[in-house]
């Protein structure tokens, strides 16, 4: 099987003891390429750095809102420098992660909207895809991108809406990004839902090193456990295996321009 895994968190220390030993070992199962996924200003560095180092492997830049309270308002001027100074490097795929968290309480809503709002516009203004980041924030995130209308749209990380919510992403021109979440048979509304999923609206992803699939309960979570993944939900999906790697694979090549 070619996959690749369109969101991980690969400059996180958790990778640091055996980080060449994972690629290597990923690339050795068919995972092809991997996004690394920056999350606030101090690690665009460190994303940046380990891109360019390694084969294979692609930066986006963002500022995430589970981070709020470490941004500031000159990391938004930061973050569309960084864009301008990197714009036509192929390394750069996607602006991200950013978007809205409604799950934790303590994050100001209206602080999160703004941020959210800016980074869409960037991703508009640099025709990048954008890599959302949506817990419990579906209605106003759908909202929100249906004003903005991103022409090359992007994917939403660990999607587990609704099949109605899904339809409204699709039509927007958004993949889903799947990944441990659904392989855990207790996800039993997110399972059926992603049994009603086209094939061409999905991409896989592992969000490394969280979010640890079923079959690795309790474990740092890795691009290596990719063929894993794909296999468990190609059995939610009804389909085979190599099918659902093939049209993720298409998918996020063609979202990302490779």
């Amino acid at each position: 099987m070619r996959l690749i895994d369109t969101h991980t968190h690969l400059d996180f220390p958790d990778f640091d003891a055996d980080r060449a030993r994972l690629l290597a070992n990923a690339a050795a199962r068919g995972v092809e390429r991997m996004v690394v996924l920056g999350v606030y200003q101090a690690n665009f560095q460190r994303v940046w750095a380990l891109a360019g180092a390694e084969p294979g492997l692609y930066a986006a830049l963002g500022l995430h809102p589970v981070y709020l309270e470490q941004h500031r308002p000159e990391h938004l001027q930061q973050l569309r420098e960084w864009l301008e100074r990197l714009r036509g490097d192929p390394r750069l795929c996607a602006v991200g992660e950013f978007g809205l968290d409604y799950y934790l309480e303590h994050l100001d809503k209206a602080r999160q909207q703004a941020l959210f709002e800016a980074q869409l516009q960037m991703a508009c203004d640099f025709q990048l895809p954008a890599l959302l980041h949506v817990r419990r924030s579906h209605a106003q995130v759908i909202a929100t991108l249906k004003r903005y209308k991103p022409a090359r749209a992007g994917v939403v990380h660990a999607f587990a809406g609704s099949y109605e919510e899904a339809r409204e992403y699709i039509k927007l021109g958004f993949r889903l990004g799947l990944g441990g979440a659904a392989t855990w048979p207790q996800a039993l509304r997110l399972r059926k839902t992603l049994a009603r999923l086209p094939l061409d609206s999905v991409v896989l992803e592992t969000d490394a090193p969280d979010m640890a699939p079923a079959m690795f309960p309790g474990v740092r979570n890795s691009p290596e456990h990719l063929p894993e993944i794909a296999g468990a939900l190609a059995q939610v999906m009804g389909v085979e295996a190599g099918e659902l790697a093939a049209a993720s694979t298409r998918n996020a090549c063609e979202l990302f321009g490779w």
